[in-house]
């Protein structure tokens, strides 16, 4: 059996709809498990879920429409979970925003709330929410999306930062609390790479040059390149792994890139 081999497991993946968060769910259905496919909207969940059953067989996807800001409809999509495949294995947060975009004198108490509470008090919740079954059967993956923000200062995006930073140090602390009892909590950090979100950065030519310029690989990063970070700490391939930053960035942060 493949290190990766993630055969009878049940992952559940936020914002997995599109991005960074589709590919984990390709890639983690591609080695065997159940997914949860969960955004905000119901029906472009429902699209996505219906492609990884075609590809990887009926039953492989559900999708669960939930929205990262409100505790009762995380929970409605873990006991959804649990009521259609029995138990919860793998937890992906990947699921974020950011509405702000200057300098951190400039943001409002409401933008710097809304940062705080979708990327990090929701990663809590869903944390709660998951860990105490998987605390019980003495197995189970917790895996935390950041960002290379949380890493360094910016003046565009740093209450963003901060958000990612206390990411990081979420998952030291429950990887502390969990590790006696058989259940790992990481994080992986991308840097720039080719989504939606961060469109503005790689859609004109130039400017992604200049944001990949004084990055190792001298190149934007892919989603399903996360993707695959993910599935190492998900599966066996990563048992030895807690507490952990993984950073994907391709250089970026070793040689001061963007």
């Amino acid at each position: 059996m493949s290190l990766f081999d993630m055969t009878g497991q049940v992952a559940i993946i936020t914002g997995s709809s599109r991005g960074i968060g589709k590919a984990i769910a390709e890639e983690i259905a591609i080695q065997g498990a159940k997914v949860v496919i969960s955004s905000r909207k119901q029906d472009v969940c429902d699209a996505v879920a219906a492609e990884i059953n075609t590809r990887h067989g009926a039953g492989t996807a559900i999708a669960i429409a939930a929205n990262i800001s409100s505790k009762e409809s995380l929970q409605a999509l873990v006991d959804e979970t649990r009521k259609v495949f029995g138990k919860i294995t793998t937890l992906v947060c990947n699921a974020a925003s950011n509405p702000y975009y200057g300098p951190g004198l400039g943001i409002t108490d409401e933008q710097f709330r809304k940062i705080l509470d979708n990327n990090i008090l929701s990663n809590h919740w869903l944390v709660s929410m998951v860990a105490p079954e998987m605390l019980e059967r003495g197995e189970g993956s917790i895996t935390i999306i950041s960002s290379i923000g949380g890493l360094k200062g910016s003046p565009i995006i740093g209450a963003y930062g901060i958000s990612k930073a206390a990411d990081m140090q979420m998952a030291r602390n429950f990887a502390t609390e969990f590790g006696s009892r058989g259940v790992r909590v990481n994080c992986v950090a991308p840097g720039l790479i080719r989504t939606d979100m961060a469109r503005a950065l790689w859609e004109e030519p130039e400017t992604l040059k200049k944001s990949t310029a004084a990055a190792a690989l001298k190149r934007i990063g892919e989603p399903p390149e996360i993707a695959g970070a993910v599935v190492f700490l998900a599966s066996r391939a990563g048992a030895f792994t807690t507490g952990q930053t993984i950073v994907c960035d391709g250089g970026a942060t070793i040689t001061g890139g963007a």
